[in-house]
């Protein structure tokens, strides 16, 4: 698989270490919107890619390399891609530490017409803030262990199924077979695997990038992080034990408004409709 550090001197010349996000939620839940949003509101989409101090990587650039017969079970629906083990989870954990290392690294880019990994791959560049987003990125420990920060987006299941069609029928697939995929892989798999992770989040986002409230105090906490008023953010201390902040999430203002997310603490930003 192609995943290298680069040469030359942006592999010599030493970074910052990034702080690593972990983003997220069921199908279609808006993890990738939600990032996006991020990005927009940091100010991030005008700035050419090398240059960026904020970027998004997705864990659905890690799935395996199908076998023949699988290739040919994932064109009919009747492969399970939301399992944990439809991941390359050792590139996956060695291309994000060498992030967290501050390397330029190469990603695998997906094909998700034809269900396949794509020769090309795509440069990433160190950065300050790295927002890695999909379904199952709790659900390996020793991933899960590298986010300094973690979100859930907790979005409605019938708002994610009717995005997860319309979404995969862009894809030029047939409806009968969205709906047989997801009620035989696609729910069961997030019960199974990607709801009970929602316990490892610091902060869950109920609807999304409908929930500007959370948001905005997301993105100020990475302004801090990015005008250097948060040094030491590194979840937990040299013995790997506790999650210790320089201070806590976005600070209670001295009037007394505004909400401290106590760090270390899942904190819901508001009451949250359990769909399941």
């Amino acid at each position: 698989p192609a995943m290298a550090s680069a040469g030359g001197p942006d592999a010599e010349r030493p970074h910052p270490k990034p702080f690593l996000i972990g983003v997220s939620g069921g199908t279609a839940s808006g993890k990738s919107t939600v990032c996006e949003k991020i990005m927009e509101l940091l100010g991030q989409n005008e700035v050419e890619q090398r240059q960026r101090k904020v970027l998004i990587l997705s864990q659905d650039s890690f799935y395996k390399v199908l076998t023949a017969e699988q290739q040919a079970k994932a064109l009919k629906g009747q492969y399970n891609f939301d399992h944990p083990d439809a991941f390359d989870n050792d590139l996956m954990h060695s291309t994000l530490k060498n992030i967290v290392e501050g390397r330029t690294v190469e990603v695998p880019t997906y094909d998700f017409v034809t269900h396949s990994r794509l020769a090309e791959t795509t440069v990433v560049y160190p950065a300050d803030v790295v927002l890695f987003e999909g379904i199952l990125v709790f659900y390996n420990q020793d991933i899960r262990d590298m986010f300094h920060l973690r979100l859930f987006v907790d979005t409605d299941s019938d708002v994610r199924l009717s995005r997860r069609v319309l979404r995969d029928m862009k894809r030029g697939r047939d409806l009968e077979q969205i709906l047989t995929q997801y009620t035989t892989f696609v729910k069961p798999a997030f019960e199974e695997f990607c709801l009970p992770t929602k316990k490892y989040a610091d902060v869950i986002i109920p609807r999304g990038v409908d929930n500007m409230v959370a948001i905005n105090l997301i993105v100020q906490h990475i302004q801090d992080i990015l005008n250097g008023d948060i040094c030491k953010w590194q979840r937990g201390a040299l013995n790997g034990h506790g999650r210790t902040y320089k201070r806590p999430f976005p600070e209670q203002a001295e009037s007394g408004g505004g909400a401290v997310l106590a760090a270390g603490k899942r904190s819901h930003l508001e009451s949250s409709s359990r769909p399941h």
